[in-house]
């Protein structure tokens, strides 16, 4: 038994494939299980699940129609329910170990001798202290007030408060303390408690008997500095169940005035729906009190006011994984304090972990080790399949663009034709596309600028890349032109100058072909196979210098399958 979190993946056991422990918090029987595997299996390894006892007939189930629906290969995924024995005493360096619950047991995991013996990637996302605060600017009747009162009363209450980005700190000016009091008073008696089957019911119970005992017994520790000012820690009613047997608990808005000589209110969690309000009195103190929590998954500041959410966000940002600045403009596109997206580093600091989000492509870099190679460009390009500058090309045989995706390497190499610049090519270009740009007007004095005579447009000259390199007289297998990255201009190009283009394959990609369930909404073209071709476009002058670099994109058709 790992307390209220479990799960474990590793890599390699006993000359096993590669696999991960992954340890989660008994309220992510589910979603918590489903995200982290799906990023690990993407990594190519297989998991190991341990979920907490109280939860773990959920997960049991999920984890058998996974298995009985043969999406895994035989040993992708395995389950142990119980205790987890001397498991992590076998793990080696190319494991690796992904945690998701309370501080203290991240650190009785993240202390396993064999752990820190063997170097193991250890992954921690932890329960946190996370805070909201209430901007200055923010008088009752703006949006952002009604806004702050809604975003705590769905964090008290979401899940019952049990989530690790719960908001737990709650800072408010002095000043208007008591109006947010009634305000969030008359909000949580909006929320009905009791079976979640009845449409009425805002709030379930907590995840059983044991966890409504542990955090009424934390409440009693932070009543040592606060008093509780909505709800009652012994009575709740609820809806269609047993409030006893069901483990239903009332909100519980606790107050503390004096947030800086009571280190319980940054430092004792009630993992449920617990939430202790504060005064500040200034922008630096506000900031101070946030630091107090020694680090959490999320802050949200509530304000209009721009100078006040920089001032808040350049001064907090340190303790916080994340950090939510919400008001009217943000708020219907806003996902909320504690709904992170997969691309943000979600995770924080100090208590809450040192970690980062583990979902989506930054959750699979978890599970993958970067290595440095060094070699000649083209022995590089040969083993990471992707061009390397100055590699040696490849002759291609015949135009690039007549080669299906199937049919290209990486490296296929065209030097094109060279072409004079002429001061009527710039002059032209600049009537045709309005650029007049004085670097371009022959009669400019160019004395005290950074060039010597009227200068090419670098946009003609790539214009000129395409006329050199694109093979146009007939259909190929070329489809479009996707795009251009990382387009550069290095070297002013002179009337005068010959510019020729060295054309080389650099990447290629596979291209998802769209699902459209409706015939009647495919878009033309939806039915080709196809893929992206990435090529780098170098422009070369007389003098055998690159004047500009960039990377195109193509989308290229495969072969037609016999």
């Amino acid at each position: 038994m790992l307390g209220k979190e479990q799960y474990v993946h590793g890599h390699t056991y006993h000359g096993a494939p590669a696999g991960w422990p992954f340890i989660n918090a008994f309220n992510f029987p589910v979603w918590g299980m489903l995200e982290k595997i799906a990023v690990n299996l993407l990594a190519g390894m297989p998991a190991i699940v341990k979920p907490a006892t109280v939860t773990s007939y959920l997960t049991e189930k999920v984890v058998r129609r996974i298995i009985e629906s043969n999406i895994l290969p035989e040993g992708a995924l395995q389950l142990i329910c119980g205790s987890a024995g001397d498991l992590l005493d076998h793990v080696t360096s190319q494991d690796v170990v992904t945690f998701t619950g309370s501080a203290s047991t991240g650190l009785m995991l993240k202390s396993n001798p064999v752990i820190l013996r063997e170097s193991v990637p250890f992954t921690m996302e932890a329960d946190s202290l996370n805070c909201i605060v209430l901007g200055e600017d923010v008088e009752p009747g703006m949006p952002e007030w009604d806004l702050f009162i809604k975003e705590i009363r769905k964090e008290m209450t979401l899940k019952a408060g049990q989530r690790c980005t719960g908001i737990r700190r709650i800072f408010v000016p002095e000043n208007k303390l008591e109006d947010i009091r009634k305000g969030l008073s008359a909000a949580l008696d909006q929320t009905v408690i009791g079976n979640p089957l009845n449409e009425k019911v805002r709030m379930g119970s907590l995840a059983g008997l044991q966890q409504r005992e542990e955090v009424k017994s934390q409440v009693k520790k932070l009543l040592a500095s606060s008093q509780i000012i909505y709800g009652s820690l012994d009575s709740v009613q609820a809806v269609d169940a047993d409030a006893v047997k069901g483990a239903f608990m009332s909100p519980l808005l606790l107050l503390n005035t004096s947030p800086f000589s009571s280190p319980e209110v940054h430092e004792v969690e009630a993992f449920g729906p617990v939430s202790t309000l504060m005064p500040y009195r200034n922008a630096d103190e506000v900031i101070a009190l946030s630091k107090m929590g020694k680090g959490s998954l999320v802050s949200t500041i509530v304000t209009a006011n721009p100078a006040i959410a920089r001032k808040y966000v350049i001064g907090a940002a340190a303790w916080h994984g994340r950090i939510l600045v919400l008001n009217q403009e943000c708020a219907k596109e806003n996902t909320g304090h504690g709904s992170p997206l997969p691309m943000l580093v979600h995770g924080g600091p100090g208590r809450a972990g040192g970690g980062e989000e583990m979902g989506g492509i930054r959750g699979v870099k978890h599970y993958l080790q970067r290595t440095a190679i060094q070699g000649s460009p083209t022995m590089l390009t040969e083993i990471t399949s992707v061009y390397q500058p100055f590699g040696k090309g490849k002759d291609p045989g015949k135009h690039p663009f007549r080669k299906y995706f199937e049919e290209l390497q990486i490296g296929d190499q065209l030097i094109t034709e060279k072409r004079v610049i002429t001061a009527d090519d710039i002059d032209r270009f600049a009537d045709l596309s309005g650029d007049h740009f004085y670097a371009h007007i022959k009669t400019t004095d160019f004395s005290g600028t950074m060039f010597e005579q009227q200068v090419a447009h670098g946009y003609l000259i790539m214009s000129i890349a395409a006329g050199l390199f694109v093979d146009s007289y007939e259909k190929n297998p070329v489809l479009l032109n996707y795009g251009i990255d990382e387009l550069r201009f290095t070297k002013p190009v002179y009337p005068g100058s010959e510019i020729h283009i060295r054309f080389t394959c650099k990447e290629k990609l596979p291209n998802d072909k769209r699902v459209v369930e409706n015939p009647a909404d495919a878009k033309r073209g939806d039915d080709i196979e196809k893929g992206i071709v990435k090529w780098l476009v170098e422009m070369i002058d007389e003098s055998g210098e690159i004047t500009g670099v960039a990377t195109i994109l193509t989308m290229v058709a495969l072969k037609e399958q016999a």
